[in-house]
């Protein structure tokens, strides 16, 4: 069988089927007949066996496998709960959603999200490749911008029919966020932005922080050596050097990523330029920001809340880009007094 790339645990008789197959049935340019004799050759022995039924019998056997594998492959590759580690705590209440960013798995916001858990539905979750999401999932052609972490997010909210939702985002997840906001406005109509950009090079008159070679360096260093580029990065991008602990499980965290999806995702993240999506948003919105921050700075965050109507802007008493792990108080504290 074809060494094409399986989806999910679809088991055939001969192990996963492939892409291709699945391909191949959905476009039915191949027939029954020569497709299971392909992918169900030890079938054949039924004919052999004590249970002769002939060819009516084998193709009962053979259209059970089929189904079976097509119901199985459909399933777990629509199943964005599954696909993406999505973890439900708290009540049946109103959902808030909450978004890490690049390098991090859902477990950065285990100092915030479960203190939400008794007035909301609380929802976490592994973008692609990260933490125990399926990794397999992973699309380069999907994931070359932001739109393809924002339509997963998308998916997630239909699965639990999330409508009226609030989406927490830390730094490129805020963006994600928004996104998936101006494509559904009804499913997430609270934002909550934590530290973030919308472009990090600098433009004319934008400053984003970082040069074309800054960005060209970082994403060269990050795909030669991803082990010494988290061990010199991830201190410097959560700060607080009197708390190195924080710095080294950012480090920890990036250095599980597939090393692909890694670059994939800090392509998207740092070629990014969503400047004019910021005007699209109508979404109630909270702008956090920190002291400090190597990755988006004082002046992002205000260029941010200057471009989406109504929003809101609160320079928290903290310092680095991650305030949820290194001032989850003032987190909770800002969103709640947000949301109440």
């Amino acid at each position: 069988m074809s060494e094409a790339p399986k989806i999910g645990r679809c088991l055939t008789s001969r192990g996963p089927l492939s892409t291709q197959s699945i391909h191949s049935l959905c476009a039915a340019k191949v027939g029954f007949k020569e497709w299971q004799v392909r992918q169900f050759p030890n079938l054949r022995l039924l004919e052999h066996s004590g249970l002769r039924g002939g060819k009516a019998w084998k193709n009962i056997i053979n259209l059970y496998y089929l189904l079976l594998n097509i119901f199985l492959c459909w399933e777990n590759h629509m199943n964005a709960v599954v696909r993406h580690n999505v973890k439900t705590t708290g009540s049946d209440a109103r959902a808030i959603v909450f978004a890490h960013g690049f390098g991090c798995d859902q477990s950065m916001w285990r100092h915030v999200a479960p203190h939400f858990e008794d007035s909301f539905s609380v929802i976490t979750f592994d973008h692609i490749g990260a933490g125990g999401s399926d990794a397999e999932g992973y699309d380069p052609a999907k994931y070359d911008t932001l739109n393809g972490y924002a339509s997963d997010v998308i998916d997630i909210g239909e699965e639990l029919n999330i409508r009226d939702g609030i989406l927490v985002g830390h730094s490129v997840s805020a963006m994600i966020g928004a996104l998936a906001h101006v494509e559904r406005p009804d499913m997430f109509s609270t934002l909550v932005m934590v530290g973030p950009s919308p472009r990090y090079i600098d433009d004319t008159s934008y400053k984003g922080g970082f040069t074309v070679d800054d960005i060209k360096d970082l994403l060269t260093s990050l795909e030669e050596n991803p082990l010494a580029w988290s061990a010199s990065m991830a201190p410097m991008i959560v700060g607080n050097p009197d708390a190195p602990e924080h710095g080294q499980e950012l480090a920890d965290s990036i250095c599980k990523l597939d090393p692909v999806i890694a670059n994939g995702f800090a392509r998207a993240t740092f070629t990014s330029d969503n400047r004019e999506d910021l005007s699209k948003i109508s979404a109630k919105t909270l702008i956090l920001q920190c002291r400090d921050d190597i990755i988006a700075s004082e002046y992002v965050g205000r260029y941010v809340h200057d471009k989406i109507p109504g929003s809101e802007f609160v320079l928290l008493d903290a310092t680095g880009h991650c305030p949820n792990l290194t001032a989850p108080e003032q987190v909770i504290s800002a969103i709640r007094n947000f949301v109440s």
